[in-house]
């Protein structure tokens, strides 16, 4: 099923663009049918590997060269937004070659907030129905580690922005959650960079595929998009939609790790697309109600001191950050802050300030400036400008009254001090135990 995948890749000099997990899942495909082809991989890190076929070029000129190839497998996290790319290499990307020659159905879920909740969804409500699927992309799980037990399966495919940028295919279904400003950092036109990094995964479908779209105003999409552009049928969820269709409306409250409207919204979407799958309600009713959420997605610590902790880690804008206090309704603390990435933040300091929220605990970088445009605003809110995460979990225990919550969302990426979100919201969860025992500050 993917052999014209292997066949594309005998001729071409191919340089491997950064080597995290998905770069070495690469070079690991290459070598398991091109044993002594002669391979290059580039990273800014040192390459442990010994391999006499392969030649490495790393440091700070790792980026130098790329003219030489045919073919280049650029690793997402690698931007090249400064970079003045070579006329002659073709720059691919394992999303783009799996799309383009791997032979099986394929759902493809983007956005900015709300992918990996939806993916996971319509992958749970495909197997609720008896349907064999795997669930692999940006979540985790590198494509080309999936291909041997792809027969008979329907794959679910997260895609990032940066997974979509050199992307030449689309998924038959695709699904677009929303559009914020994100990554700025990483494309050379900003927020429209990214947008139309994110579009590839509509813009090349057939007239018989299926486009499947929030169409709330509050998403973005549909005033940042010229759904003209979009060849494949297109379905637009609006919230109103949903709540008037006795069955959707009915999975709203049904599964506490969903609660909030954005959760709601993700439901709908998960379900248009399993829909067209030929799974039943029963099927989507039984994954909704058994699904057990994301890690550090409005993820319940615990209680401790009376105190209710989440980890929103994930949460990396704005509008996802007021979604989880939405939802969670008693959120007293807020600790907020990470990588400037060159979002406007004034529209948020804004809400924060109209919001419920008592204390607001500000980490760097972007927090202690969100921090001091808040107080510069009047008196109410209790801003605490903490140097990390020690300091604000300290905090958070020393100002959150009992019975309310203390929620981690820090509209802001981790980068700063964190490898990922993962790391920071792991971090967050250790000290909160850690803290949250018999123990004086």
């Amino acid at each position: 099923m993917y052999q014209k995948l292997i066949d594309y890749l005998e001729k071409p000099q191919v340089l491997i663009l950064g080597f995290g997990r998905e770069g070495r899942s690469s070079y690991n495909f290459l070598r398991k049918y091109y044993p002594e082809k002669p391979l290059t991989v580039a990273d800014m890190k040192a390459v442990d590997l010994d391999d006499k076929f392969t030649r490495l070029m790393t440091g700070e000129n790792y980026l130098d060269g790329m003219d030489e190839f045919d073919l280049i497998l650029k690793s997402p996290g690698i931007p090249f937004r400064d970079i003045s790319l070579p006329p002659g290499p073709e720059i691919s990307c394992q999303n783009d070659l799996f799309l383009r020659f791997v032979d099986c159905p394929i759902i493809g879920v983007t956005g900015t907030k709300g992918k990996s909740t939806t993916s996971s969804l319509i992958y749970e409500m495909l197997k609720a129905a008896g349907k064999e699927a795997c669930l692999i992309g940006n979540i985790g799980v590198p494509v080309f580690e999936s291909l041997d037990s792809l027969e008979g399966k329907t794959a679910v495919v997260e895609m990032s922005s940066h997974q979509l940028e050199f992307t030449r295919a689309s998924p038959k279904t695709a699904v677009f959650t929303n559009i914020h400003s994100e990554h700025l950092d990483h494309y050379k036109r900003g927020f429209e960079g990214y947008l139309k990094a994110k579009l590839n995964i509509g813009l090349f479908q057939g007239e018989e595929d299926f486009f499947i779209y929030d169409g709330d105003d509050d998403s973005n999409i549909s005033h940042k998009i010229d759904l003209n552009k979009l060849p494949g049928k297109k379905i637009a969820l609006k919230a109103q939609d949903c709540q008037d269709d006795d069955f959707l409306a009915g999975l709203a409250d049904l599964n506490p790790r969903l609660r909030g409207r954005h959760n709601f919204k993700d439901i709908c979407l998960a379900a248009a697309a399993a829909r067209l799958e030929g799974v039943g309600d029963g099927a989507i009713y039984e994954a909704v109600q058994a699904y057990k959420g994301m890690q550090h997605r409005m993820e319940p610590i615990g209680s401790f001191k009376g105190i209710d902790f989440y980890d929103d880690a994930i949460a990396t804008v704005p509008k996802a950050v007021m979604a989880a206090v939405e939802a969670l309704k008693n959120v007293q603390t807020l600790i907020i802050g990470g990588k400037d990435r060159g979002l406007d933040y004034s529209g948020f300091a804004k809400d924060l300030y109209a919001s419920n929220i008592k204390n607001l605990i500000c980490l760097p970088e972007t927090g202690h400036d969100i921090g001091r445009a808040v107080m510069a605003m009047g008196q109410g809110k209790k801003v605490i400008i903490a140097q990390d995460m020690k300091a604000a979990v300290i905090a958070a225990y020393e100002f959150t009254t009992p019975g309310f919550a203390c929620l981690l969302s820090p509209a802001a990426a981790s980068y700063n001090q964190y490898r990922d979100f993962a790391h920071k919201g792991d971090h967050f969860k250790n000290l909160v135990f850690e803290y949250g025992k018999e123990k004086p500050f």
